[in-house]
Order: structure tokens, then sequence, then C-alpha cells
């Protein structure tokens, strides 16, 4: 389980897998972190998020998206990423959880937004893997 960083032309993509939809969101998440920040310090309080969308994929992109805007309105580097993913009826629910890191404590690079472009999220025979590039 994990991520790895890709050269994607002018923005930066993330390579993540996991044993299970939850990892390999976590995973995605710290993708995005490690794209932010080279160095992150173990300071921070961990604070809960939750979105719903209509399919994985747009659970996914909306996970992320609401890390970015936590990121602005918090003003931390969102890390140590948890989550769990389930469906309730036709919605794809994220419950979540990260570390804020202070931005005083971080030496961190803009990351404007995810995108949908080159998105995957596919089921494997050893869980999850996703691809996902972002805007910077």
């Amino acid at each position: 389980m994990g991520f790895t960083l890709r050269e994607h032309t002018a923005d930066v993509a993330v390579e993540a897998d996991g044993p299970s939809l939850g990892a390999v969101f976590a995973a995605v998440a710290d993708g995005l972190a490690a794209a932010m920040c080279d160095d992150i310090p173990e300071t921070g309080e961990r604070f809960s998020l939750s979105v719903r969308a209509e399919s994985r994929e747009a659970a996914l992109f909306d996970y992320l998206d609401q890390l970015i805007y936590e990121r602005d309105v918090r003003g931390v580097l969102p890390v140590a990423h948890e989550a769990t993913v389930r469906q309730d009826g036709d919605e794809w629910v994220v419950d979540a959880s990260a570390r804020g890191v202070p931005f005083a404590d971080v030496d961190a690079r803009d990351v404007k937004a995810v995108t949908y472009s080159e998105m995957r999220l596919d089921s494997t025979d050893d869980g999850w893997e996703s691809y996902v590039v972002f805007d910077v």
C-alpha cells in the first residue's frame, strides 16, 4: 500500500494502491501532501471530514477537493490521512480524518486543484489502485 509521485507535463500525478477503497483514497491523499511538502513534521491536530458523491470516482475527486479546501481555510497541510469509503443507497460516502500541520511548520508548494484528467480508480486482485492528476 502506498503512493508514487509521477511527473505529468506541467502538473503532478499520484499513482496509489491499497487493500481497500479507503486505503487507496488515503494513499492518494498522502501523495497530495507529498506533492506539496518534502518534509512533514509531527505537529498539528487531527480533524475529520465527510463527503458524499454519486460515484466512486466523484467521491475520490470530492474528497481530495475537500482536503485542498481544508488546507486553504484552516491554513494547514493535511497529512497522515485515514479514510473509509462506503456505498449508502445511490451515493458513495467518504468519512476521513487528517492531521493538519500548520503552515508555519512547513515549506509547502501550492497544488491548485484536483482534476478528472486521466483519473483512474480500479479494482485489482490485491485491492484497489488509482491515478490522479493535480493542477499545480
